[in-house]
């Protein structure tokens, strides 16, 4: 079977194209503030190729180190800064819950990941503005967004069908259920019209389009459906465990699957290109894209400027 790679880059070129073009008309260039509280190389390597990737798109970048102690104070004074636009955090910072009320710190006007808890339970429940007059949008998570946008990329989607619909008849596995990544993707492709297994250590759960009253957004069940069982029925895989050592069995895999990586490590094994269609080993800079845009949707409701 032929299987065709795609590059993060290749997909992330029309979106770094558009950044730079608004960009480049406004006068005011718009500031992302990033808050450095640990000791993570991984944290401070993403520091850098975000303040590299914000200069190439002509965005001002700012990392601001600080300890942890001191982060909840800092993230209030950037809150109430007129000058900073995005605000985004590099986790872990404590880990566990402290992480999440930290995230949710950030006000919903400068949160680029989208990680408070407004724009996550608008997420989960599939609403899509924060105003009635459907006129402000929600800030969607980076990584989860890239992939569906990976996704439409490649022709997942099918455009035939109406909007919220077009994953409708695909099934698609999730090898990832933290609340950065996998457990908002999930929500997203099932309320896309997938039927989703999500897994972790933990098990899996299945979500999809519920009926009646819940039409509108996906629901959970629980399901006895073991992994390879899910993996045999998948159109989509996707996995994102952060350890060198785990790698999905490429026997298990249906004919043909669409393979996509967004972990660090290497989750598929080597011979995946022998049963896939389509392989996509890594979306970091579709990420970055995506956080830029983010900024650019906050920029413009905060200061009313047309982009």
């Amino acid at each position: 079977m032929s299987c065709k790679t795609i590059s993060a880059a290749n997909v992330a070129e029309s979106f770094i194209s558009e950044l730079k073009q608004q960009i480049t008309a406004l006068e005011t260039k718009p500031l992302l503030v990033a808050f450095l509280a640990n000791e993570d190389p991984a944290a401070a390597k993403y520091a850098e190729w975000s303040a590299k990737t914000c200069a190439e798109t002509g965005l001002r970048f700012e990392c601001r180190r600080c300890p942890r102690t001191e982060l909840e104070d800092r993230l209030i004074e950037a809150n109430e800064d007129k000058n900073v636009h995005g605000i985004m955090v590099y986790y872990p910072v404590f880990g566990g819950t402290q992480d999440g009320y930290i995230q949710n710190i950030v006000s919903p006007q400068k949160d680029v990941e989208g990680l408070c808890f407004k724009y996550r339970y608008n997420m989960y429940h599939n609403v899509r503005y924060l105003d009635k007059e459907n006129t402000i949008k929600c800030i969607l998570p980076c990584t989860p967004l890239a992939l569906v946008k990976i996704l439409e990329y490649i022709g997942a989607y099918n455009k035939i069908l109406n909007y919220g619909d077009r994953l409708h008849g695909k099934t698609i596995t999730i090898i990832n259920r933290s609340e950065v990544v996998g457990r908002p993707l999930a929500a997203l492709l099932a309320n896309d019209g997938a039927k989703v297994y999500s897994v972790d250590v933990d098990g899996i759960m299945e979500l999809h389009r519920g009926q009646g009253l819940h039409l509108k957004k996906h629901e959970v069940f629980e399901t006895d459906c073991t992994l390879p069982e899910a993996l045999s029925r998948s159109d989509i895989v996707i996995t994102g465990v952060p350890s060198p050592t785990y790698k999905l069995e490429t026997a298990q895999l249906k004919d043909g699957v669409i393979a996509v990586n967004f972990s660090t490590a290497k989750n598929f094994q080597d011979d995946i290109k022998g049963k896939a269609s389509i392989y996509v080993p890594s979306v970091g800079k579709v990420t970055v894209a995506m956080l830029q845009r983010n900024l650019l949707r906050l920029f413009e409701y905060q200061t009313k400027v047309k982009i």
